[in-house]
C-alpha cells in the first residue's frame, strides 16, 4: 500500500511537485471525482475497509501537491505512539480536511468520523460515509445528537476504532474559541479513551459560491497540520478542552490565521 514518507513525526511535500500551478482547481478536481467515483464503487460493492481511506487520502493528498499546493505536517508520533483508539478534535477550516487527515492516522488505526446527515445524501460520497460507519448526526438538535454521538461513538471506540469529530461543527476560516464544543471531550470521557486536539489550516481549499465543497484551489497558500499529544480526561476535562483551544489557537495564529477572543 503506498504511504507518505514520514520521517520523525513530519511530513513535507517535496519539493516542485507540481504540473499545474496554472490551473490547479481543474486538474484537481478532475482527479478528485476520479477517485472518489471508484470509491464509492468498492463502497457499494464490497464495503471499505482502513486501507480504502489511506490510499484514497494519500491520493487526494498528493492530487493537491501535483496542482501546486505544498504541506508541512507534524505531531504524526502522537498519532502513531498511543496504543488503542482516541478521539481526534481538529478545528474545521476547509473539506480538506475531511479527506487528507485519514493518510496520517489510518497507517496506525482504524477509524471513522461523526458527520452531518446531510453529506450522506450526496450522490457517491453518502455511500462512502455510510460505509465508513459513520455516526451521522442531524444538527438540529444538540441534546439529541449527543446523544447520538456518545452511545454510537463509545460503541466504536469500544470496538477499536478512533473517531475524528470536528467540535467547530461548521467550517471558517477563523477560529472561535467558543465555538469548539465539549462534544469531543465528553466522548472521550465516556469511552475512556484519549483525545488527540488537531490543528489545521486549509484555506488552501477554498469554498465555492455555488456549491460549498467546490471552491479554488489556491496554490499560494501552505498547509499546515499538527497533532497534538494524546490526554487522557481527568475530572469533567475542562482542563483538556482548555489546553486544546489553546494548542489550536496558538498554531493557527503562528501560521496567520484568524483566532477570535
Amino acid at each position: 500500500m503506498k504511504g507518505l514518507d514520514i520521517i520523525n513525526g513530519s511530513y513535507r511535500s517535496p519539493q516542485n511537485t507540481s504540473t499545474s500551478r496554472w490551473i490547479p482547481s481543474l486538474r484537481f478536481y478532475r482527479k478528485l471525482l476520479d477517485i472518489l467515483y471508484k470509491l464509492g464503487v468498492e463502497a457499494r460493492k464490497n464495503g471499505l475497509v482502513n486501507d480504502n481511506f489511506h490510499a484514497t487520502a494519500f491520493g487526494i493528498l498528493k492530487a493537491l501537491e501535483e496542482s501546486g499546493v505544498v504541506f508541512e505536517v507534524n505531531g504524526v508520533e502522537n498519532v502513531s505512539g498511543v496504543d488503542g483508539p482516541c478521539v481526534f478534535m481538529p478545528n474545521h477550516m476547509s473539506v480538506m480536511e475531511t479527506f487528507v487527515l485519514p493518510g496520517f492516522i489510518c497507517p496506525y488505526k482504524e477509524m471513522t468520523f461523526v458527520i452531518k446527515e446531510s453529506l450522506t445524501k450526496y450522490p457517491v460520497f453518502g455511500d462512502i460515509m455510510y460505509a465508513m460507519d459513520s455516526v451521522v448526526v442531524k444538527r438540529k438538535n444538540p441534546r439529541e445528537d449527543l446523544t447520538v454521538v456518545l452511545t454510537e461513538g463509545a460503541k466504536k471506540l469500544a470496538g477499536g476504532k478512533s473517531m475524528i469529530i470536528f467540535p467547530q461543527s461548521t467550517r471558517t476560516l477563523y477560529f472561535s474559541p467558543k465555538n469548539y464544543n465539549t462534544m469531543g471531550i465528553k466522548l472521550a470521557l465516556r469511552a475512556n479513551v484519549p483525545v488527540v486536539p488537531v490543528a489545521v489550516k486549509s484555506d488552501a481549499w477554498e469554498a465555492g459560491r455555488l456549491l460549498k465543497d467546490f471552491g479554488k484551489i489556491d496554490a499560494s497558500k501552505k498547509v499546515y497540520i499538527t497533532f497534538g499529544k494524546p490526554m487522557r480526561i481527568k475530572n469533567r476535562g475542562a482542563e483538556e478542552h482548555k489546553e486544546s483551544i489553546e494548542f489550536i489557537s496558538g498554531l493557527l495564529q503562528k501560521w496567520g490565521a484568524k483566532v477570535l477572543s
